[in-house]
């Protein structure tokens, strides 16, 4: 059987490093030719672009844009789609994933008279809930990275007979999947730059189809690359002398005479591979790599979620204007209102944008703020800043609704109520010791594990609960909240207080424990007044579950963007935290869209819950299962590093809530 092959571009005229001045530029040097080269060689191209980016084209060159359409309708070019904006789905709620595909498709209709057939998952930040996503916006398919996916299912890059032919999302929806590959389009983007030479990239696809890759996804990344240089770092290469475009096509009509290539469009190479496949159907997502990203580990979720010049404020503000629309009565919402908020959770203003453009932004963020009447400030909350104003003060001990004393050592603070029993560690920054909630028998599901539980070194360590961890590399500084206290505990409106202020080289950390015996539940706040957002990592909020508590079938859930739980089964290794690099602190995490997660297993659950327009913390997983014991923690990240990071910015405050029920 003859090879067959596709080929697509994604165009984004906002990429981070473009300026505003160079998107004339961009258009000649690299959209231009695109439409040129599938005029030459005679290859269906796929040309994904979301409808801002469009939009754009059209006010700076509309000649481009009839020449587009008209290529659309001959069957020159296919018409992929991606959204208004190119977002990361997994990361905003369900409200504003269905309004960026919404006006995406309209913008299409508008000016290209037209709807695509075939959805691009936005930087390749896939989770199930997006298939559901385009399943209901109509889309009767998508495009998705698999190598990624392969790490994801545990499936090797040379069993691609193993990966599945349709996705499925939490509400059963359920879509075939056109595969793109990162190795294949770095490949020739090497070529195209002059990196390796042209025997090499042929060898490679050779050996490619030797091995039964008879599907070839030639490439499926930024068109941006060719012929243009955005300028994001130092280290990169001029353009090649003659012609990147001109390589490209060169390349493409080698591979067609040598090879036998049959070109296929996008859509005409997924029913190519649907007509010999048996359906094979899965999430396409696993505990260890629940949001699955393109490319190398650097290109993880925490990249758009907690990094950049500071993406935490940022997506806190975009959450708190998503509520504020959520909650107006549907005749008050408009298109405009929607679009400007998918404009604000661009990718693009989270990776490796300009100073000045990031100016822009924020400015357009604040006078968007000021039209709906919205506060921009970043605090606790926005209608609670700061601590519950007291109305009693009790001494420890005075019997009373809470149960307060102290060890003969005054090492443990102990509270009980009727639903609630409670110790925290005075030596250690009131991390606590274990935590039982009567709907769980008063066993202790969370809590500290000691130096000396696991029986290998490697863990040989105290696993505490409820902990701040502080890492700056670049100034070597390790800083913890694990210091002596003398809590101020009090008694509020709605229940016991514990307070207590540590003070560290770079600021305080205020800590306030709060017991409410009526719902059943402990908070837990961490303040960081006047610090200094650094290039380093933030992690609040550090809960350890304690293995007596739980048999190994603990799951977790929480919702990735879409409407509905996803449920994570942790029968692995899994270790989000982890990082791939010096430069990059974490490897993967979660969504967490509604600020909701909830772990487990056979009736005995702890529910986290937090307000993401307070604070658009990043959670994230350890599970190690040993032979006897295991080891499982919820991490919360109010700030994490990769090479996108700036120092700057004003760090924040976050609230977590624990309960046994939602």
């Amino acid at each position: 059987m003859s090879p067959h092959a596709y080929i697509w571009f994604h165009l984004n005229l906002a990429f981070s490093s473009i300026s505003i001045e160079s998107r004339s530029d961009v258009i000649r040097r690299c959209y231009r030719p695109l439409l040129e080269m599938a005029k030459n060689t005679g290859i269906p191209l796929g040309i994904e672009v979301p409808g801002w980016t469009l939009a754009k084209i059209h006010e700076l060159d509309p000649e481009w844009v009839d020449e587009f359409k008209e290529g659309i309708d001959n069957g020159s070019y296919e018409l992929i789609g991606s959204g208004f904006v190119q977002l990361i789905g997994p990361l905003v709620p369900y409200s504003v994933n269905r309004w960026n595909q919404q006006l995406g498709l309209d913008t299409y209709y508008q000016l290209l008279g037209s709807r695509p057939k075939l959805a691009l998952v936005n930087e390749m930040a896939f989770s199930s809930s997006m298939i559901d996503i385009y399943a209901e916006l109509g889309y009767s398919g998508f495009i998705m990275e698999r190598n990624n996916i392969c790490l994801a299912l545990d499936v090797g890059e040379h069993n691609l007979g193993d990966l599945p032919t349709h996705g499925v999302g939490p509400e059963d929806s359920c879509l075939p999947v056109l595969w793109a590959d990162s190795i294949f389009f770095q490949k020739l983007q090497r070529y195209a730059h002059g990196d390796i030479r042209r025997d090499v990239y042929l060898e490679f696809i050779s050996e490619r189809i030797a091995v039964g890759d008879n599907l070839l996804p030639i490439y499926s990344n930024d068109a941006e690359v060719f012929d243009f240089r955005p300028g994001r770092f130092s280290t990169e290469s001029p353009t090649h002398p003659a012609g990147e475009w001109n390589r490209i096509e060169n390349i493409l009509e080698l591979l067609s005479n040598q090879n036998n290539i049959t070109w296929l469009s996008p859509s005409e190479a997924l029913d190519w591979k649907r007509s010999g496949e048996k359906i094979l159907t899965s999430s396409m997502v696993s505990s260890a790599q629940p949001i699955p990203v393109k490319k190398q580990p650097k290109y993880n979720l925490s990249r758009w979620a907690i990094t950049g010049r500071n993406d935490t404020w940022i997506n806190t503000m975009c959450h708190r204007f998503a509520k504020h629309l959520e909650r107006l009565p549907s005749s008050e919402q408009t298109a405009e209102d929607w679009q400007q908020l998918c404009m604000l959770w661009s990718t693009d203003l989270r990776t490796h944008i300009s100073l000045d453009r990031w100016d822009l932004a924020i400015a357009e963020l604040d006078y968007f703020a000021r039209r709906l009447g919205v506060s921009t400030e970043y605090g606790v909350g926005q209608a609670d800043r700061g601590p519950e104003r007291l109305r009693t003060r009790h001494r420890e001990g005075v019997e009373d609704r809470y149960r307060v004393k102290r060890d003969n050592e005054n090492l443990s603070l102990f509270i009980e109520s009727e639903t609630i029993q409670l110790s925290l560690n005075l030596r250690r920054g009131l991390a606590i010791n274990s935590l039982a909630f009567k709907s769980h028998g008063f066993v202790p599901t969370l809590g500290t594990l000691s130096h000396g539980y696991f029986d290998t070194i490697e863990l040989g360590a105290d696993y505490y609960t409820g902990g701040v961890v502080v890492e700056i590399p670049g100034k070597r500084r390790r800083i913890t909240d694990l210091e002596p206290v003398n809590p101020e505990v009090s008694q509020t409106h709605s229940g016991l207080q514990i307070r207590a202020v540590i003070s560290t080289e770079c600021g305080d950390i205020v800590k306030t424990v709060c017991i409410n015996d009526e719902s059943e539940s402990v908070s837990l706040r961490y303040e960081f007044p006047r610090w200094v957002r650094h290039v380093g990592s933030v992690r609040a909020g550090i809960l350890t579950l304690l293995p007596e508590a739980f048999p190994r079938n603990i799951s977790v859930q929480c919702k990735n963007g879409g409407k509905s739980d996803e449920t994570f089964a942790l029968d692995r290794f899994v270790d989000h935290p982890a990082a791939p690099s010096s430069a990059v602190s974490v490897t993967t995490g979660l969504g967490a869209t509604d600020g909701r997660i909830r772990l487990g297993a056979n009736g005995r659950f702890l529910h986290a819950t937090w307000d993401p327009t307070q604070c658009s913390v990043f959670p994230m997983i350890i599970h190690l299962p040993l032979k006897q014991r295991f080891l499982t923690r919820l991490v919360f990240s109010l700030a994490e590093y990769d090479e996108t990071s700036v120092e700057g910015g004003e760090l924040g405050s976050f609230s977590l809530r624990l309960t046994t029920a939602d």
